[in-house]
């Protein structure tokens, strides 16, 4: 009936695999748990105990082969029609988890989103930025999701039908962190698939510091750039690159990007601060995007 999908990268696993398995083992279904380690620069010796238990495995791949690649990769692997893709770094909030998307299923429900949340415990300094960032960004109430179906949807607690996940696979031209899930949703759309909205949240555990998350926000602006070039993602599609094409218009582009490169280092300061603001991040990320556009 379920094939639950994680992709695995530097990160113990096992606690989310043990509360899924229990889950599914008290409403007796027919599941599996399936996850691929994405040659990790260090496997957590935990989660080889996931092998351990029934209807689980868990794989170390040789060679990365990025986000895009181990989703499709798990897909195919995958032995049932609905695949629930998770992110390793989440749990679900209650346990009604697994019941709530089988309920889902027997709707005929094609492609469910769950929604995503994070903890109201205020993170150390040096995580506040991603904390913030996904309370304000990420963690939107149903109704809100309903408005947007694409818009707010993410890939970390995702239901979806096998034939459409094979039928419209992640694009693996794309191997490093970034827009994976806008450009998946947006294919979607393009095709007329529908989204569900529904209320079976997961909390994203946010163990990532500011720092980090500032380098991987540049990667995945040089992922946006990559896609807008080669016509995959749109102004239409993408605040950035609206907000590009508008000072292009306006002929502000140099002017952004000097002001940008002059002020860059005071925004890491205020980014990495226990008071980041959203508002310079967003800077921050029109910036960087107007500069890797100019190069």
């Amino acid at each position: 009936m379920l094939s639950v999908l994680i992709p695995v990268y530097n990160y113990n696993v096992y606690p989310l695999v043990s509360e899924i398995k229990q889950q599914a083992d008290n409403l007796g279904i027919e599941y599996e748990i399936i996850c691929y380690d994405d040659a990790s620069d260090l496997v957590i010796e935990e989660n080889h105990k996931i092998s351990q238990f029934q209807e689980c495995s868990f794989i170390v791949l040789k060679k990365n082969v990025g986000r895009s690649a181990i989703r499709n990769l798990l897909a195919e692997k995958a032995m049932y029609e609905n695949l629930l893709l998770l992110d390793a770094d989440v749990i679900p909030t209650n346990n009604q988890f697994v019941s709530n998307y089988i309920t889902a299923i027997k709707k005929n429900q094609k492609v469910v989103f769950g929604g995503q949340l994070y903890k109201d415990d205020k993170p150390a300094k040096e995580l506040l930025l991603r904390w913030i960032y996904g309370k304000k960004r990420e963690s939107q109430n149903l109704a809100e999701r309903s408005k947007n179906h694409y818009d707010f949807a993410l890939v970390s607690n995702l239901l979806i039908k096998k034939e459409i996940l094979i039928g419209f696979p992640f694009d693996e031209t794309l191997t490093k962190y970034g827009y994976e899930d806008l450009l998946f949703f947006t294919i979607l759309k393009s095709n007329g698939i529908k989204i569900t909205h529904i209320e079976n949240p997961i909390f994203h555990l946010n163990c990532e510091t500011s720092k980090i998350f500032l380098t991987k926000t540049k990667v995945a602006l040089e992922n946006l750039v990559f896609l807008n070039i080669a016509n995959k993602i749109s102004k239409d599609q993408s605040k950035i690159i609206t907000s590009f094409d508008f000072l292009r218009r306006l002929k502000l582009i140099s002017f952004f990007v000097f002001i940008f490169k002059k002020s860059e280092q005071k925004i890491r300061l205020n980014l990495l601060s226990e008071k980041p603001s959203l508002f310079l991040f967003d800077i921050y990320k029109l910036g960087y995007y107007c500069f890797l556009k100019t190069k």
